[in-house]
């Protein structure tokens, strides 16, 4: 698999603790990373060893206590930290999903695109959202509600939804977790393939078969992270 040098975003020595009660929970320990245009990097540790932590402060929900993020690749021109993103350029799949349940399938794929309300052709749009509801087995399930849908189909929609600007950068947090062993599959491959179109994606998995997709495969522990290729 070609990777590009090109980086787009990157974490240098970054540490993050917890007070629980008295005792201090050190969540992440000097942890440094990039990701380049194009990459697929997949992180991968046992329960409690600092995947979501880590995709938390990438993303800018948490803070760290001491290191940095630096954004090198944001389509802003301007390499520095979160605040200089455009719209589009992070797109974020939680475990929570965070779908809206008052609008259907298609109305939750398609707002990212109407939240930024310009540039482009309308039936463009309607074009890329018919693509992504192909793409993750949504066509006839389009006018339904979160709630009439399956755990797996909610998470397939959130991961549509995250690629409906095309982003620079994707932060998945298991997102086969709700998956059966086909769609599970479907999904890597999905995620190979926007790679392949130039979107950069950090993949936090317990999946075994996310490391065929993989460019590079980072393990964590006790929040300390090494490169396994």
């Amino acid at each position: 698999m070609s990777v590009t040098t090109t980086t787009v975003i990157e974490a240098r020595d970054v540490h993050k603790t917890y007070r629980r009660g008295p005792e201090e929970v050190h969540a992440l320990r000097g942890v440094s990373l990039s990701v380049a245009e194009g990459e697929v990097v997949v992180l991968v540790g046992p329960s409690g060893s600092g995947k979501r932590t880590l995709l938390n402060v990438l993303c800018g929900w948490e803070a760290p206590d001491l290191g940095g993020v630096r954004w090198p690749g944001s389509r802003s021109g301007r390499p520095g930290s979160i605040a200089d993103l455009l719209w589009g350029d992070l797109a974020v799949v939680p475990q929570s999903l965070g779908l809206i349940d008052e609008l259907s399938v298609r109305e939750n794929v398609q707002l990212p695109i109407r939240l930024r309300a310009h540039g482009g052709r309308s039936e463009d749009r309607t074009d890329r959202v018919d693509g992504l509801l192909s793409m993750f087995g949504l066509r006839g399930l389009a006018d339904r509600q979160p709630w009439e849908i399956s755990i797996g189909e909610q998470q397939r929609t959130a991961l549509a939804r995250a690629l409906a600007l095309v982003p620079r950068l994707l932060l998945a947090d298991e997102p086969t977790g709700h998956q059966d062993e086909a769609w599970g599959g479907r999904v890597l491959r999905a995620i190979r393939l926007v790679a392949e179109r130039g979107v950069s994606c950090l993949v936090a998995s317990h999946n075994p078969e996310a490391i065929d997709i993989a460019d590079r495969v980072l393990r964590i522990r006790d929040g300390m992270i090494a490169e396994d290729r």
